[in-house]
Formats: C-alpha cells, structure tokens, sequence
C-alpha cells in the first residue's frame, strides 16, 4: 500500500453516518480513507487522539472581514486565525463592512487582492445586493460569489443601503432567472425605533420580534411568488419559527439561521452597560432562548454560524443606544454552542450538522462539512470535556471585545487540520469560488 500523508485515529470520530472509532487517511490533501480505529496504516505522519474526538472542520456562513476599506475593525489575517483556533477551516465573507462593499466585479476583485497570501482557512464570497446594482448580480454570481446578501432595514453602514419591497422583488426576480440565492437580514423597518433610553432594556424594546415575524412573512411570499432560493440570515426571534415552518411544509425554498449568541446568551443576563452584547436583531429572552433551540432540533433552523460582525472599542461606546451593533465570536462559536448543547442533551453529531454539514450544504461548498472519503482533510481535534476560560485579550480577533469575555465554556480545540496540514502560522488557505471542483 502506498503510504499516507497523515493518518488521524480517533475513538469518537464524527461521520455523517455517526460517531466511531476510526482512522481517518489522507493523501494529497484529501481523505483517501476511512479504516477501522487499530488498523495499521503505513503513513508519513500519525496522530492517535484516543478517546478525544475527531471532527470535521466547521464551515461558518457568515463572517464580517471588513477588509479592505474597515481591517482595523478585522482583516483576513486575524479573522482567519481566529478562525482556525476555533475550528473554523472554512469562512464565508459578507459583503459589507468593507470599502467598497462587495456589490460589483470590481469590487470582488478588489477583496480577492486584499485577501491573497494571508488566509489561514479557505475563504469564499457572498456578493451584496443594494439599490441599483440589479444589473451586476449575474455578473458577479458568474464570477463565483455564493449567493447575495441584502437588508430590509438599515444596515448600519451607510454605503449598503437596504431594499424596499419593490426592489426586493426585482432582485429575487434577478437572481431566481440565473439561479442563485438570496440571503436576508430580515427586519421590518416600520416595527423599528430609536431606544428610548441607554440601556439595553430599551435597545432590546427597540427591536421587537414583531419586526423579524413580519420581515420573515415578507421574504417567504416573495421567495413563494418568484421561486427564488432564499436563505434568512441570524434569526433571533422564536416567533419567525411558526412562518418558517409553514412555508418549509409548503416547499417554499426557504430556510433560516440563528447563531451562537442566541443559542447561549440571554437578555436577563446582559450586565449593565455592556454593550459588547449589543447585536442587530438582538440577544432575547430566556424563554425565546428554549425555543430556538426546540426549533433547531427539530430543523425548522438549519444552521449555526458566528455573524462575526467586530468593530475597535471606541465603536462599542458610550451605551446601547449608540454603540455599534456586532458580536465577535468567531473564534468560541463551537465551545459556546457545545457548552449550551452538551447541558440540553444534544451530541457531538448535531454540533457538527448544525456548524459544519448544513452550512456547507447551504452555500454549495464542495468537499467540505463532513469526515467521508474524497472530502477536503479539513479535521479538528477536540476535547469536549475540556473548560477554556474566555481571555479576549488572547483572542485572534483583531480587537478584544466579546460578551463571552470572562466565562468558562465547555470544550477545547486542539488541532486544527486544513487539507491535512496544521494550520501552524503560516497561511495556506484558498481562496473559494462558487463552481471550482
């Protein structure tokens, strides 16, 4: 037998087809094999893990890099670094915050230059759907973008700006003609206010649920009238599962999100003027915490992803009203959702289909969310019953600010495997683009 390059064995290896003992081979970059856990397999390199567990790299959706334009907020080399010391071996960046948002071919090839030589995982592109640039979607999905991202509502930067309800159903006309997917921050603006004060109980009020149910119910017409593939991004609000789920019965081609924040977070927990919590749909309550999870199991919410949405600290200031809205998380998105589902019964498996399989499924990503042969050798090692006390000045993040500063969660990443190599400092990781085999 020819040798392998890397042989990974583990007693609790996460498949698609369940945890095992198994010896995972690679070769060339690829999982050549899967063998039973003892088997003895000539290789350059062997490493026995035990009883700690073997999982597929996870894949999150939905990062903010802010490079160029924003890379004091984040860039690629910190987002990706964080990345991979969190298990994370495939990103996907959002549109905006960067300068120029990703609304143009121009624009993609002004990130794909920005990004070169300083990815630490795999990285792939959503491109930006924004008044006027109906005409460079096909462009920019022929060039390789995974989908199109819009709001309803303000975004907070003012050079992506949100649709109205006729653009909306322009742009999902657009993109249902050549096939693509819309991804949506769904907000209704008109159930939207300015916080009545600084607090986070006002900021909280500010933004009812009501206003993500009634965004919801607007997409899932829309996606049901013109057929487009629609994907609603960060749900925080336990009354968009009721919609959801009916239109998913229906065979509208929706499906939705939440992300680590609303699964372990919670509004009756937040301290006093902390806005590193401060986010946009925002951290609700505890009994809506329980139900996302019960809508999470049951499918209705598919994925799991950070929405690493950083900014500098003078931005997270003076209080809730004012202070930017994003959390940075994407270096603790799997010790903060293990932590919470490990408490609720839930294993290893569902982690990896929630963070890992179905993120990949959703954009199209090949090769990736999962540990079967002819897949990327993108692996982590991971102690489940490891605690990690939560530094944020340690973080890879570019700037220390994260409401999970100070707490101890569950788990630990090890080892992080990108196509069979350790992602060790030194950048390897590909730029990704929608259709590349």
């Amino acid at each position: 037998m020819t040798p392998y390059d890397l042989v990974v064995r583990s007693r609790r290896t996460v498949t698609p087809e369940g945890e095992r003992p198994a010896a995972v081979a690679v070769r060339g970059g690829k999982i050549a094999a899967l063998h039973d856990y003892a088997a003895p397999l000539p290789a350059a390199e062997e490493v026995d893990l035990r009883d700690l567990a073997l999982l597929p790299g996870l894949v999150d959706t939905h990062v903010h890099v802010n490079e160029p334009g924003r890379t004091h907020w984040e860039g690629f080399a910190s987002a990706t670094r964080a990345a991979a010391a969190g298990g994370v071996t495939t990103i996907v960046d959002m549109p905006l915050n960067s300068l120029p948002p990703t609304v143009s071919r121009e624009a993609l090839d002004a990130k794909l230059r920005a990004a070169e030589g300083q990815c630490h995982v795999d990285v792939g592109f959503w491109g930006g759907a924004v008044p006027g640039n109906a005409k460079e979607l096909a462009a920019l999905h022929e060039r390789g973008v995974y989908g199109f991202k819009c709001f309803l509502s303000p975004s907070g930067v003012a050079e992506f700006p949100p649709l109205g309800p006729a653009e909306l159903r322009a742009a999902l006309e657009e993109i249902a003609g050549f096939g693509g997917m819309m991804i949506v921050h769904a907000e209704d603006p008109e159930l939207l206010a300015e916080p009545e004060g600084p607090g986070y109980r006002e900021f909280l009020a500010s933004r009812p649920g009501a206003a993500e149910r009634s965004a919801v119910t607007q997409v899932v017409r829309l996606a049901e009238e013109t057929g487009c593939r629609v994907h609603v991004l960060h749900v925080s609000s336990a009354e968009c599962l009721e919609v959801l789920e009916a239109a998913r019965a229906r065979g509208v081609p929706v499906s939705a999100e939440t992300c680590p924040h609303y699964l372990t977070l919670a509004a009756e927990q937040v301290p006093e003027g902390e806005t590193a919590y401060k986010c946009c749909p925002p951290i609700r309550s505890l009994a809506n915490r329980d139900l996302l999870w019960d809508g999470l199991a049951r499918g209705v919410l598919s994925c799991v992803v950070s929405d690493h949405s950083p900014s500098t600290a003078d931005l997270k200031v003076p209080d809730f009203a004012a202070a930017w809205g994003g959390i940075a998380s994407l270096q603790l998105g799997l010790t903060a959702v293990w932590t919470e589902a490990a408490r609720r019964g839930h294993g290893l498996g569902d982690v990896v289909r929630w963070m890992s399989a179905n993120p990949a499924a959703l954009a199209g990503i090949t090769g990736k969310g999962g540990i079967k042969t002819g897949n990327d050798a993108d692996l982590v090692a991971f102690d489940p019953a490891a605690d990690t006390f939560v530094d944020a000045a340690r973080l890879h993040h570019k700037n220390p600010v994260t409401p999970y500063h100070g707490r101890t969660l569950k788990g630990a990443v090890l080892t992080t495997w990108l196509r069979g190599r350790p992602v060790d400092g030194r950048p390897h990781g590909r730029l990704l683009m929608k259709g590349d085999g």
